[in-house]
């Protein structure tokens, strides 16, 4: 501070003497508050440069160069730039002129827009921006062909463009933590996304149109406010992953019609226990553990009844009583067939 202070008392010496009056008769650097008023006047002169496009101003200079470490992490040959946690009012420019960038984090840095040119990073597979104060995802972002995951949790989402579906290579997409009241239309029109994440929304039902999503694999909308289960759920017959922790739900459907269902989570819910699924599936929730516990007894005891000449011998040899000599291999052949399930 002192050195500022030291700085700015030598420009403004240096221009006194052709500076004209200020009003009043009074010299414009007369004392303190001359002092006071000229510094403002330099800070709206340059708040107005940063406004027009920089102007020449250092901080504004500053703002356009790469920070030293992210340059070390680009001479190394790699397509990747972190710029995770850094406070960043904007994106640096440059960023956008690295056009065989791959994979770029810029979680947690404040950004609350994005620019026009981060659609030159269209060799970008990977993008994260998470935990910044994003209102809205601009029609640029829309416009990378090769982008897989997009990670836009945390932010101040309300919705999605229509473009959005023109992302047609993403398979990964986290969203959770937004303002989403209503599922994005056009995520229906992205029958290859395999992983959605909506969880800590403000979502209340589903679209009848959800199992266009064909490749859907993983689903989370916990922490959101459905208060029966959603009917469309019923028909994504590929779902591998389900999970309604934290709603409002007071009863849960029969899911065996979900038959790549393997995991089903519906902790703190209004509901005494787990609904009926399929043998394969693991349940997270009120009663799951002895819901587990009682299925596993009784597929133990359905293995034992079906046991055959073959289990029985494998398990004769796993005591030390192998009929076959050791030079038959036919004990190793029965200790690597896959289990019964």
């Amino acid at each position: 501070m002192l050195e500022f202070e030291k700085n700015t008392w030598m420009c403004i010496t240096s221009e006194t003497s052709a500076a004209p009056p200020a009003s009043g008769g009074g010299h414009a650097c007369a004392g303190p508050a001359g002092r006071g008023a000229m510094r403002r006047r330099r800070r709206r002169r340059r708040r107005r440069r940063r406004r027009m496009g920089g102007g020449g101003s250092r901080a504004s200079g500053r703002a356009e160069r790469l920070p030293s470490a992210c340059e070390e992490q680009l001479s190394g040959g790699e397509a990747a730039l972190e710029l995770t946690g850094r406070r960043l009012r904007r994106l640096p420019g440059p960023v956008c002129a690295l056009r065989g960038l791959q994979k770029l984090y810029i979680s947690g840095t404040g950004l609350r827009a994005l620019p026009a040119e981060i659609e030159g990073l269209q060799e970008l597979r990977i993008l994260a921006l998470d935990a910044n104060r994003l209102e809205e995802v601009p029609e640029a972002l829309c416009r990378l062909p090769r982008l897989t995951r997009l990670y836009l949790g945390g932010n101040r989402l309300l919705g999605l463009p229509a473009d959005f579906a023109r992302l047609r290579a993403l398979r990964c997409l986290w969203l959770e933590g937004n303002y989403l009241y209503r599922f994005p239309r056009a995520l229906l029109h992205m029958p290859a996304l395999q992983s959605l994440q909506l969880g800590d929304n403000r979502l209340r039902a589903l679209p009848a149109a959800l199992p266009r999503m064909r490749g859907l694999r993983g689903l989370w909308l916990y922490g959101n406010r459905f208060e029966d289960f959603p009917p469309p759920l019923l028909r994504m017959a590929q779902l591998h992953i389900l999970d309604l922790d934290r709603n409002r739900l007071a009863a849960l459907p029969d899911l065996t019609p979900l038959r790549a269902l393997r995991l089903f989570s519906y902790d703190h819910n209004p509901v005494e226990g787990p609904p009926r699924v399929a043998d394969a599936v693991r349940v997270v929730g009120e009663g799951a553990r002895e819901f587990l516990e009682a299925r596993e007894e009784r597929l133990q005891k359905r293995r034992e009844h079906e046991a055959g000449p073959a289990d029985a011998l494998q398990a004769r040899a796993r005591n030390g009583s192998s009929v076959l000599g050791d030079g038959e291999g036919s004990c190793s052949a029965l200790e690597g067939a896959p289990e019964e399930t």
